[in-house]
């Protein structure tokens, strides 16, 4: 699933109306749900965070930042933090199935949108930066908002979208895309301050101050203070003591975590501690963390264990928060911890059901779920039986020689176990969406055109899953065939029963392909998506066929035996 964050400062902190007026348009938008405000008396300015899908998040934003222009006014504002727009910046943060690419062309729909509808200035920052020096918001920011009456005469600060002129009441808008920032503090067994910050010095881009032979900090030409490049880049870092907690932490913020994840930080952090007598007890997670981050984490540790990295995304994410410590100062809830557990939770989800739960509301007069559920539930099923073949495999004697395949299959097993776990979901909601749209009003013109056009998108979107899900057996297929040929010869039944249930998960979602496209006006989509099915459908039984004969031809020679 697609998300998107977006993290909106607006130049209001004092006034909870305004706040609220502002914060409360992000529940307008179906797709969009708000995370977190945080309001700043001192600084005022209120720290919004909101998550959801891509076009729903722009749409959310827009409506913030239409009311902001509303309620404040940049003109009569006081604060200690630099600002220079009554929504001052908004940047766009990739989740989930996203890219860097993808966030910048939000920021660019919206920045159009604003200029184009509310008229008014707005830059690009940071990866949308259509400037190299506008990369840092503080070189746009330069002056803040009374800097903005002259800036507005001036060619070199031409807005990216609408007018060049001063808007005192608004100011400007900066909004752009950049990577998620981690707050995370490491937990010491000391309460010594001054080995928290030595740490520190030495983990942050930053590093510490260079020294020569004798011990002296050394100085540039212009009297400043020369630094030695630190073990980490993208950290910032420094240590403190926290008095409820009764320790000393090294407090950081990990501003780009594919580079520099927490649990990187972590283990030397646990290195250098050790070398100076004193222990890492545990660590904490301020605020959210992506999902990738902590999977990432599970799987080094795992690493470290020589053990499978091939277990379900919940055995990964207990894996890091024990590893880490990340719950011994408080509970660690995924739930409110994992920024996609906001949206992509199991509750009320047909995938979150029992077996019997499941199959009690199959079995009712309801026509959804049906066969294309059924389909990607068979899809699961075989996925995850390649994976249990694949980890009963890898740490056996006699299949040395294919332990590295079998330690990696189950990884890739488990992302198409999940990948159809949620097409279950998927297809039941497609369905639905149909039959909302077949329920729309007809009894007039517009109505009929309306209605008719919603039944031809959504029949589209009812044909797209099930092909999807056809498209994803040829996966299971090459993951069976696998395990058959060179996995536990005790456990080839089960190899053949992945390649029955990706065979039945084929032939379903064929079926369900082809009942939504006489729906379908579009004669040349019809056309294609039926190619498309008929070819990947003579594939799935041709890999079937393959792997069952492997399957049948190893039966039947331990028969012999």
């Amino acid at each position: 699933m697609k998300l998107v964050e977006c993290v909106p400062n607006f130049s209001e902190g004092r006034d909870k109306a305004k706040i609220d007026a502002i914060t409360s348009q992000v529940e307008t938008v179906p797709g969009a749900r708000l995370l977190d405000v945080d309001p700043g008396m001192e600084t005022n300015r209120s720290v919004v965070t909101f998550i959801g899908t891509p076009d729903a998040i722009v749409e959310a934003a827009f409506r913030c930042i239409r009311k902001a222009y509303e309620v404040i006014d940049m003109s009569k504002h006081r604060g200690a933090h630099a600002r220079q727009g009554a929504c001052d910046v908004c940047p766009f943060i990739p989740i989930s199935e996203m890219t860097m690419d993808d966030c910048v062309a939000l920021a660019n729909r919206l920045g159009k949108r604003v200029g184009e509808e509310l008229g008014l200035p707005v830059y690009l920052y940071e990866y949308a930066a259509t400037k190299p020096e506008w990369r840092k918001l503080a070189n746009i920011r330069v002056g803040e908002y009374e800097a903005l009456a002259q800036k507005a005469k001036d060619p070199y600060w031409k807005p990216d979208y609408g007018p060049q002129e001063f808007n005192p009441k608004f100011g400007v808008l900066t909004t752009g895309a950049r990577k998620f920032l981690i707050a995370y503090n490491i937990n010491l067994n000391t309460v010594d301050v001054k080995k928290a910050k030595r740490i520190s010095r030495t983990i942050r881009e930053k590093g510490a101050p260079k020294r020569d032979e004798s011990g002296q900090i050394v100085k540039d030409e212009k009297g400043e203070i020369v630094f030695a490049p630190g073990l980490f880049k993208n950290c910032a870092a420094t240590g403190w003591f926290i008095p409820e907690y009764g320790c000393a932490q090294i407090t950081m913020n990990l501003t780009d975590y594919e580079v520099t994840p927490p649990h990187l930080v972590f283990d030397k952090c646990c290195e250098l501690a050790a070398d100076m007598g004193i222990r890492v007890t545990g660590s904490e997670l301020v605020g959210l963390i992506p999902k990738t981050a902590m999977t990432m984490a599970g799987e080094y540790f795992l690493r470290k264990q020589r053990r499978s990295r091939g277990v379900p995304e919940k055995e990964l994410i207990r894996v890091a928060v024990m590893s880490m410590g990340l719950d011994q100062l408080c509970p660690f809830d995924p739930k409110t911890k994992i920024i996609e557990s906001f949206v992509e939770s199991d509750e009320g989800k047909l995938r979150g059901m029992t077996i019997r739960e499941f199959a009690d509301v199959l079995s009712t007069d309801s026509p959804a779920p049906g066969g294309g559920s059924v389909s990607a539930l068979a899809g699961c099923m075989s996925a995850s039986l390649s994976a249990m073949v694949g980890n009963l495999t890898w740490p056996k004697k006699e299949y040395r020689e294919h332990r590295q395949e079998m330690l990696k299959l189950p990884v890739a097993a488990q992302k198409l176990k999940d990948f159809y776990l949620y097409a279950i979901d998927r297809d039941t909601e497609a369905f639905n969406r149909l039959m909302e749209c077949f329920r729309m009003p007809k009894d007039t013109k517009e109505g009929k055109k309306a209605r008719k056009q919603a039944i031809e998108d959504a029949s589209k979107g009812a044909v797209e899953v099930p092909l999807d899900v056809l498209k994803h057996t040829i996966e299971a297929f090459a993951l069976a065939k696998a395990v058959a040929e060179r996995g536990n010869k005790n456990s080839v039944s089960d190899a053949g029963v992945a390649a029955v249930m990706a065979k039945a998960c084929a032939e379903g979602a064929y079926y369900n392909v082809k009942i939504n496209l006489p729906n379908i006006a579009d004669k040349e989509y019809v056309r294609k998506s039926l190619m498309e099915a008929d070819a990947a459908l003579a594939l799935a039984r041709e890999k079937a066929a393959e792997v069952i004969g492997i399957v049948d031809g190893i039966l039947t020679g331990r028969m012999k035996e």
